[in-house]
């Protein structure tokens, strides 16, 4: 990667933290301001990367120039936006003041006190004790961030370290190691190289369907880096900046659901060091990123439970919307309900409206006191005080929904068209549709589904408990009647159980995680005062969207040996009611009045210690050992070349390209054809047969499983490469060429060359 393409790359983060100053909120009342514009400048940033593709690729100037110059104008505007803010607050709050404390979500939806006894219990450890100015200067945000560290104890402290050792770690992974991941090297990364080939997002030939059926959001953030720098050296920090963002927002939403200090760090430990986010925070996959778009529709959404939303917030929620539709539709399994609790709260504030709204203040008189997350009633001209514009009344709550359809569509309506247009269905061709989807929906069959899920998801190394439990669930099968190896509710030609305790990014189990969450999950479900009183309906209603989430998985999604990645997003979206249950299991250990609930308040914190301790280690355990990208160990980061770095899932397969593309190379071949699989890797032919220039290499498909583009006739090639099947190849060789073929690689040349 040149200087030119290291300056260009980061003008993109750049921009993005101009916007996080330029985009935190005025009120003076919100739940972790900061964590809230960094979730603004997220969505504002994804939004622009996806339609900065759509509008380029329209126009077909897929290029360098054209990125770069979109970027700098982000950048501009960022600045200008940071700039005009800076100087509004410097105009409005001269002088440093207390920030009011955040008033509980229960307080305020239940209509209780505003001011509640477990607020005050909690009080230095709350959202955010410190004092605060709208907007703090750098020198500001340090000294705010000393001082936390001042006041924070031994755990709370543990907390920080193991969290940001782990995050600083995956860096170094994600900054030292190749793409490796096998559906990369099968689809994410060949459809960013067609793009930069053609120009523009125009469907091609290929016999890899999911190259052009699969969302491709988190692709076209990939594009952006692979046009400003010229290759993949940064490709992992997508995800990785993913899995920043998931931890800053659970730790909001954690915040937002009245948790302390400690139970925000909770919360975050677990999720950081959940081996699956671990893992996928070096790749290129796409679960993190889906994740981190269904998250910020999340905490969106909590605000909107206290207070009726304004339309920038309505704008987010599409945004997010559309940003989780266009990486990966399966988020919209959590979105759904997360919308539907957003709406039912905006009714019953705009119903009970009327009768709380008070009337306008004199001329100078005091303005009312800001309830939690509600917006401050900013001055007017005659000294007055005017109220916010809230998004209230019936029509205005329907035309906000409308609204965050309406948004959404704007960003992920591109490629459903394109996707409708080339097969008349927006989710694809019958086979997509097919393979993943659940086939069947009767109880049994959604039961068994969801029995095999869970046993996967919860797996560990103790080979005798996973037999038990897969012949539990397969006798149980067969006790209702349903065929637990059945093709209508599992993937492929996929054999249940599968073992998924080993640390590989693409199936890890998350036991210790999913024990959490389950427990915390079950609590603010049944008993969420003993969590907070204060907050038992907002932690009810939340706890209800994540079952919600969970059992529209079960029943819509098939069940598959990696499906641990696919439900990544619930699990993220799970850990904040794990975080909130620690929190209120170490608080009532300090406050047990009696002996013998004190003996069994002692084992379970006990317990919950060990447990945790546990998942640090299994969440180094992952970082050091894990596969495809590991510390130490055979295929370190440290020890392992760039090209056989990128082989690790298939390292006998590295010698054979190199042999089949250098004999292309050396016969001067010009346009090649590729014979492959729909599992079979592309992404090496378009590093090795790059032009001499970095210009991408004029790759024709022999095959296609899309009807209205047909494949490249053989006889107008230079050369074929193929891989996978050597019959498959044989047949799409013109008569006299000479074929050669090592494994599971070849390449055919035609006489003379």
């Amino acid at each position: 990667m040149s200087a030119g393409g290291s300056l260009l790359a980061a003008v993109p983060a750049a921009g993005a933290l101009l916007l996080t100053v330029a985009m935190r909120p005025r009120e003076v009342g919100a739940v972790a301001p900061l964590r809230l514009a960094v979730v603004r400048a997220a969505l504002l940033t994804g939004v622009y990367a996806v339609l900065v593709v759509e509008l380029l690729g329209a126009l077909h100037a897929l290029t360098r120039p054209a990125f770069a110059a979109a970027w700098l104008l982000f950048l501009a505007a960022a600045a200008t936006a940071a700039g005009l803010r800076q100087r509004r607050a410097t105009r409005t709050a001269p002088t440093l003041t207390a920030a009011p404390r955040p008033v509980p979500v229960g307080a305020v939806v239940s209509g209780g006190s505003a001011d509640p006894p477990a607020a005050v219990e909690r009080g230095a450890t709350g959202p955010d004790p410190t004092p605060t100015r709208a907007v703090r200067a750098p020198s500001g945000l340090l000294a705010v961030a000393i001082d936390a560290w001042r006041t924070a104890g031994r755990g709370e402290r543990l907390l920080v370290g193991a969290i940001g050792g782990l995050v600083l770690l995956e860096l170094l992974v994600a900054l030292l190691a190749e793409p490796n991941n096998f559906d990369s090297q099968t689809y994410h990364l060949p459809k960013v190289e067609h793009w930069v080939a053609q120009g523009d997002l125009d469907f091609w030939p290929t016999a890899i369907h999911r190259q052009v059926t699969i969302p491709p959001g988190a692709e076209y953030l990939l594009l952006h880096l692979r046009l400003l720098t010229g290759g993949d050296h940064l490709y992992n920090l997508v995800q990785w900046a993913a899995g920043v963002l998931c931890l800053l927002v659970v730790a909001r939403i954690t915040a937002q659901l009245g948790g302390s200090r400690r139970a925000q760090l909770l919360t975050a430990f677990v999720l950081a060091t959940t081996p699956m986010v671990v893992l996928q925070a070096t790749s290129t996959q796409t679960d993190l990123v889906c994740a981190a778009w269904v998250t910020c529709a999340a905490t969106l959404v909590l605000d909107g439970l206290r207070r009726r939303t304004g339309w920038g917030t309505v704008l987010g929620l599409g945004a997010a919307t559309g940003l989780t539709a266009v990486t990966k539709t399966s988020g919209l399994i959590a979105v759904g309900p997360l919308l539907l609790l957003w709406g039912l709260a905006q009714l019953r504030l705009a119903l009970t409206a009327s009768t709380a709204t008070p009337g306008p203040t004199a001329a100078g008189a005091a303005p009312p006191h800001p309830t939690a997350g509600a917006a401050s009633p900013g001055p007017t001209a005659a000294g007055g005080y005017r109220r916010p514009r809230p998004v209230g009344g019936l029509a205005r709550t329907v035309g906000a929904s409308v609204l965050i359809l309406l948004v959404a569509a704007v960003v992920v309506g591109p490629f459903l068209a394109r996707v409708t247009a080339e097969f008349g269905h927006p989710l694809g061709p019958p086979r997509l549709r097919e393979s993943i989807p659940m086939e069947r929906h009767d109880p049994q069959s959604i039961l068994v589904n969801a029995l095999r899920i869970g046993h996967t998801a919860f797996d560990t190394p103790l080979a005798p408990l996973r037999r038990a439990g897969a012949e539990a669930i397969i006798d149980g099968a067969g006790a209702i009647g349903v065929d637990p190896q059945d093709r209508a509710i599992t993937f492929g030609r996929e054999i249940f159980p599968e073992p998924a305790w080993y640390p590989d990014e693409d199936r890890v189990a998350f036991p210790l995680t999913g024990a959490l969450v389950l427990i915390g999950a079950v609590v603010a479900l049944a008993r969420p005062r003993r969590i907070d009183p204060e907050q038992a309906g907002p932690l009810r209603a939340y706890a209800v969207v994540v079952l919600a989430a969970v059992l529209l998985h079960t029943s819509m999604i098939k069940w598959q040996p990696w499906g641990n990645r696919l439900i990544l997003y619930a699990v993220v979206l799970a850990v904040p009611l794990a975080g909130l249950w620690l929190d209120a299991l170490f608080r009532r250990r300090r406050t047990n009045p009696g002996r013998r609930q004190g003996a069994r308040r002692s084992v379970a914190t006990l317990t919950a210690v060990t447990v945790l301790a546990t998942s640090a280690l299994a969440g180094v355990l992952a970082l050091s050992y894990g596969f495809p990208r590991r510390l130490v160990g055979a295929g370190s980061v440290f020890t392992t070349s760039d090209w056989d770095t990128r082989f690790l899932r298939r390292p006998q397969w590295a010698d054979e390209f190199r042999w089949a593309a250098t004999a292309v190379r050396d016969s001067g071949a010009r346009r090649i054809g590729l014979v492959q699989q729909n599992d079979n890797w592309e992404y090496p032919w378009w590093l090795l047969l790059r032009q001499p220039d970095g210009g991408s290499p004029d790759l024709v498909a022999l095959q296609s499983v899309l009807p209205e583009r047909p494949p490249a006739d053989p006889a107008s090639v230079d050369a074929i490469v193929c891989t996978g099947s050597r019959p498959a190849c044989t047949k799409l060789v013109p008569a006299g060429w000479r074929l050669e073929f090592r494994g599971y690689v070849g390449y055919a040349l035609p006489p003379g060359r």
